[in-house]
């Protein structure tokens, strides 16, 4: 059963969403004007009707008695008498109810008016208020996004310094051989990859600085050679992308089927992989394209990334089952690629 109250709207609070009942638009009192008394154009009808009367009844008591007669007993006649009293007063009250109804549709008009005005403050008032919360939201979420990226940043270098080894000074007991690089090589080559629920974990980064599994993921990531190159490489344009107010999770991107990425990761470019493309963001694309342009470090870190997502995400869309790369593609990671790999013309 849902707790929200009827008339109520959604606003958004970080995670939360809080339901504010919507202000009822302020009620418009207007004294209704009064019909029932007589006004002034019921006193000039009432005057121009007695005066018309009283002017027929003094042509009826002056004209000759013989006239008189002769129009009783012609009907034609009479009737057209009766047309020529009563007419003109019919004209007369015809004309006053004209003007009575024209005076309340004015008064109806001004009403009307009144609550309209109302009604368009109030809805003002709304927006004006709906922006102000909707700033605060913004500010907070933007906020909290650069806390949980300045600690990831923290994080993941000092686990690159860490997991650095320290140099150990021996004795040249022996010549070292080629063999032992070698096999040095052929082991971190045939490094075991990392389960697909750690390798997608770890490519979203952690969701803010108290997700302690996200952060633990990271780091068995970083600890893996090509999965600890891809998120670097991501870490590091994300970072250049928030420089712009750039984040992926206010991306909203069109998602691709499986089959699209898989024909990615075997090699095909252009139209053929287009639909990967699907950030649609306009101000985003553009931000991103003109720094990519006028910023050769952030132009070398896009073509990094690109390249390094090109390689591992091959290797991981092998043994990876349709429903891991459609949650892949919904990483932050995944987000970055189709951002980038827009304005460099990787899907053109």
């Amino acid at each position: 059963m849902s707790d929200t109250l009827p008339g109520a709207e959604p606003r958004l609070t970080g995670k939360q969403r809080v339901y504010a009942p919507v202000q009822a638009p302020p009620f418009v009192s207007v004294t209704p004007h009064r019909t029932d008394r007589i006004s002034t154009v019921e006193v000039a009808a009432l005057v121009l009707s007695f005066l018309w009367l009283g002017l027929v009844g003094w042509f009826f008591l002056t004209i000759p008695q013989e006239e008189a007669r002769l129009t009783r007993a012609d009907p034609l006649g009479f009737m057209m008498t009766i047309l020529g009293v009563f007419l003109p007063v019919a004209l007369i009250w015809v004309a006053a109810s004209a003007a009575r109804t024209a005076r309340t549709m004015r008064e109806e008009s001004s009403r009307l008016q009144a609550a309209i005005d109302a009604m368009r403050l109030s809805y003002v008032e709304q927006q004006q208020n709906a922006g102000l919360s909707l700033k605060r939201d913004m500010e907070d979420r933007i906020e909290s996004v650069a806390r949980a990226q300045a600690a990831l940043g923290a994080e993941v270098a000092s686990l690159h310094l860490t997991s650095e080894p320290e140099p150990v000074l021996q004795p040249p007991l022996r010549p070292v051989r080629d063999t032992q690089r070698t096999l040095a090589l052929e082991e971190k080559s045939q490094e075991s990859p990392l389960p697909p629920e750690d390798f997608i974990r770890a490519l979203n980064f952690p969701e803010n600085e108290h997700d302690k599994e996200g952060f633990y993921v990271l780091r068995r990531a970083l600890e893996h050679h090509r999965t600890g190159q891809l998120v670097t490489a991501a870490q590091d344009v994300l970072t250049l992308l928030s420089q712009d107010k750039i984040y992926m999770d206010d991306l909203a991107p069109h998602r691709a089927e499986p089959v699209v990425w898989r024909a990615f990761a075997a090699g095909e470019r252009g139209e053929a992989i287009a639909a990967l493309g699907g950030i649609r963001d306009r101000s985003s694309l553009a931000l991103t394209l003109g720094r990519m342009k006028n910023d050769p470090v952030f132009r070398d870190a896009i073509h990094h990334f690109l390249r390094t997502f090109d390689t591992v995400f091959s290797a991981f869309a092998k043994g990876a089952s349709d429903n891991e790369i459609a949650r892949f593609a919904d990483t932050r990671t995944a987000r970055a690629f189709m951002l980038t790999g827009r304005v460099s013309g990787t899907f053109d």
